[in-house]
């Protein structure tokens, strides 16, 4: 953290020279009260001229320390701005930087309340906690100086009030520890159970499950509100309640102080108020640094999930040597290729094959036979744990992964499209001009649909592309790959989910994509790929058989059953 705070040094620099000055404003105000009294009140000196400058002095300071004060809150809530901006920027950044196992691993819900909910409460930190025990602990230590300059003897009395307020300070952070870390657990559940619930409310409406996803929502929140009326009743103990009793205490002690002494001489009357005064202002300092606790306990708990996801060490291939340029005929090679998510578990096991530049290959198989996970190879969202994948001859590891990710196209069976228009969900944030964007769309046959639609690239899609059907949002995804004009192109899918209107259209997109680049195609429907250059068929991480439709349909093979079983209306293979 401190590495955040340093790089904004002149900020606090600025605002610790407006605290000591606001400090020295709050400090003369007692002063000039007591010498009020000492010398024109209890005298009965009601000189006009020395009146008015004690006036002016008091109402100048009064005046001064406002404006100090503003100052000093201007430039540290500016600098705790200043860096939680560029601790939500990091996390974002490190959130979104892991490999993809990392994102299968972690639920989006969580990374979702470490971006959001962890750095808003990080805020209070750095806003809130620091600000109000600089601020206060330097007025703190002005108003004991105060008293000691004022009254040594007297002074020494209240010395105990410091270590108290410090004490209770320690008990109130040790006895909320637990109850903080309560609360964030239990509304980073609640979060995470909510986010998992709106994504998935097709299937809980369509299996009647909202009575019970309702009941869960209900058991967390009570569990949250259980948390939460802990750290409330902490609070009313310890908060107020106890920092007033210390004040009484005080103002008990002082008074005896003074009383006594007024037995054995006299006690000067502007000392007496004075002292009161100082009393009085010690203490909403403690007062503001005990309530700012409420928010440290939280605000560290946050900390230590922001920073620790922050210092979280991912292994990330980098590689050592990058080839020059990019994929220049996209000839891919898996030699003797296995893979696993988990080590108990193997998806691939020594697969071998190759693709020709300008081929288009099928790769077919039942559901976990490893054929999706064959495309996250190529593109470097996962790395082989034995084996080699080349590209045009070179190591996969050998190229730059922007330059990787830029001549493979990527087109899942489901196109995730953002919020915006149909052109935003083509070009992305990459600087094309629009006429890039309408070939794009005009070379797929996307035109055709969106002549239709009154705005044309500008029709918005809203949240996942609600506003279009089903084709509309594959051909959207066709676009969006061909603005970019790989040189190998992954279809996984890519044709399971499209309505029958749109049937014809999507293939000719297909077959106008597939002229003169590398393609590997992954179908539900094995009718889609019978004109494949090769077909692969994959069973339990393994090919089992390879060739064209008409070769495999001869050989009576796992393809001829599927194509058989598919035709019949009995199977349908992912």
């Amino acid at each position: 953290m401190l590495r955040y705070a340093g790089r904004e040094w002149r900020l606090f620099l600025v605002g610790f020279a407006f605290l000591f000055l606001a400090t020295a404003g709050n400090v003369l105000g007692p002063a000039l009260i007591r010498r009020f009294i000492d010398r024109h009140l209890v005298p009965g000196d009601f000189a006009p001229k020395p009146l008015l400058l004690l006036a002016a002095a008091y109402l100048l300071s009064l005046v001064l320390t406002a404006v100090f004060q503003f100052l000093q809150y201007v430039a540290f809530g500016k600098a705790a701005q200043r860096i939680v901006l560029r601790i939500r920027m990091d996390v974002y950044r490190r959130a979104t930087g892991f490999a993809m196992a990392f994102y299968d691993r972690v639920p989006s819900g969580w990374l979702v309340s470490r971006v959001t909910n962890d750095t808003e409460a990080l805020k209070e930190l750095y806003a809130t906690v620091i600000a109000a025990f600089v601020q206060n602990g330097v007025f703190l230590l002005g108003v004991t100086g105060a008293l000691f300059i004022l009254d040594p003897r007297s002074a020494l009395w209240l010395v105990w009030v410091l270590p108290a307020a410090f004490g209770l300070m320690v008990a109130y952070r040790r006895l909320s520890d637990g109850v903080v870390r309560a609360v964030r657990k239990t509304l980073s559940a609640l979060s995470g159970f909510l986010g998992e619930a709106l994504a998935g409310m097709r299937v809980i409406q369509a299996y009647r499950q909202e009575g019970r996803f309702q009941e869960r929502f209900e058991a967390l929140t009570a569990t949250a509100y259980g948390a939460q009326l802990r750290r409330i009743r902490l609070n009313a103990l310890l908060v107020r309640p106890a920092v007033d009793v210390l004040y009484l205490l005080a103002l008990v002690v002082l008074v005896d102080v003074f009383g006594l002494r007024s037995l054995t001489g006299a006690v000067s009357l502007g000392v007496l108020v004075a002292f009161i005064a100082y009393v009085d202002r010690m203490f909403e300092p403690v007062n503001e640094m005990m309530f700012s606790l409420t928010f440290l306990q939280g605000a560290l708990v946050a900390g230590e999930r922001v920073f620790g996801l922050l210092d979280h060490e991912e292994p990330f291939f980098k590689p050592e040597r990058l080839a020059p340029g990019g994929i220049r005929e996209g000839r891919i090679e898996f030699r003797d290729v296995s893979f696993a998510y988990d080590p108990a578990h193997p998806v691939l096991d020594g697969v071998t094959f190759t693709v020709e530049p300008g081929q288009t290959v099928a790769l077919v198989g039942p559901t976990g036979a490893g054929k999706s996970t064959i495309a996250g190879l190529i593109l470097r969202f996962y790395r082989p744990t034995a084996g080699e994948i080349r590209i045009d001859g070179r190591p996969l590891d050998d190229y730059d992964e922007a330059v990787l990710r830029r001549d493979v196209g990527y087109v899942l069976q489901e196109p995730f499209l953002f919020g915006g228009d149909v052109a935003f969900n083509i070009r992305l944030y990459d600087d094309v001009p629009e006429e890039a964007v309408a070939q794009a769309a005009a070379f797929v046959g996307l035109d055709r649909r969106l002549a239709r639609l009154p705005e044309g690239l500008r029709t918005p899609v809203m949240e996942r592309g609600a506003a279009l059907s089903a084709g509309e949002r594959q051909l959207v995804a066709f676009a969006r790959v061909m603005l970019r004009n790989p040189k190998i192109l992954i279809l996984d899918e890519a044709t399971a989910s499209v309505d029958s209107e749109t049937e014809a259209l999507i293939e000719e997109a297909l077959a106008r994509m597939r002229r003169d680049r590398t393609t590997i195609i992954i179908a539900h429907r094995l009718s889609t790929i019978q004109k494949a250059d090769r077909i692969f068929v994959l069973s339990r991480g393994r090919i089992v058989e390879a060739g064209t439709h008409e070769t495999l349909m001869a050989k009576g093979g796992l393809y001829a059953t599927m194509v058989r079983l598919q035709t019949e209306g009995e199977a349908d293979f992912g």
